[in-house]
């Protein structure tokens, strides 16, 4: 990893690599007993007409950008954790699956045309960046949506990564904030939530 900051994930799985096996099979589990575990994906999806493109930034091992396939739309999927990649590839075949750095996005170098017109961070992945990296990940995600793309991130309080810092981040790379939500399922953000999911779209 040198010449780059590695991101806490990748901190995490240094220190503990059955980590991402771990949290492969977690969500395995939970599918095989049944458990929603794609809730924010059907969000997503009724955002957009069908045979959108999606980006599954921070994808992890699928579960949202398997759904968006599956309903119709043309998806690209990046995680920085190779062992997560392989395990989207192996459970959800047909998008695009990266092994890739979110601070260091560029789509189009990589054969990947860029103009997205949802991308979709859940899954608390924000709060897994070095924070030395947030603003490169946030003006990343504005280059590569649409014109009138819009970018969806969810994730929880106490983690490191305070709302109203993240709401300032993302303005200063260029978004401006459309609706804010506490749930996946669109109940209202008040100042008690203990969950942000943010909607933008690019500043003019």
């Amino acid at each position: 990893m040198s010449g780059r900051t590695p991101s806490q994930w990748e901190e995490l799985t240094a220190a503990d690599p059955a980590h991402s096996t771990w949290y492969v099979e977690r969500f395995r589990t939970l599918a095989a007993e049944g458990a929603d575990i794609v809730g924010e994906a059907r969000m997503i999806d009724a955002m957009l007409a069908r045979g959108s493109r999606v980006l599954d930034a921070g994808c992890g091992p699928g579960r949202v950008g398997g759904y968006l396939h599956r309903a119709g739309h043309t998806v690209v999927g990046v995680d920085v954790d190779p062992v997560l990649i392989a395990a989207a590839e192996q459970d959800h075949p047909g998008p695009t699956w990266l092994v890739g750095d979110l601070a260091e996005l560029d789509l189009p170098s990589r054969g990947v045309a860029a103009g997205f017109d949802v991308i979709v961070c859940a899954g608390n992945v924000v709060t897994f960046l070095a924070p030395s990296t947030r603003a490169a990940v946030l003006a990343g995600f504005a280059r590569h949506l649409a014109e009138s793309g819009r970018l969806v991130v969810g994730f929880g309080a106490d983690r490191g990564y305070e709302f109203s810092e993240f709401l300032a981040d993302a303005q200063r790379a260029g978004l401006v904030a459309d609706a804010q939500f506490s749930t996946w399922d669109l109940r209202p953000f008040t100042g008690e939530s203990d969950f942000l999911v943010a909607v933008f779209s690019r500043a003019e």
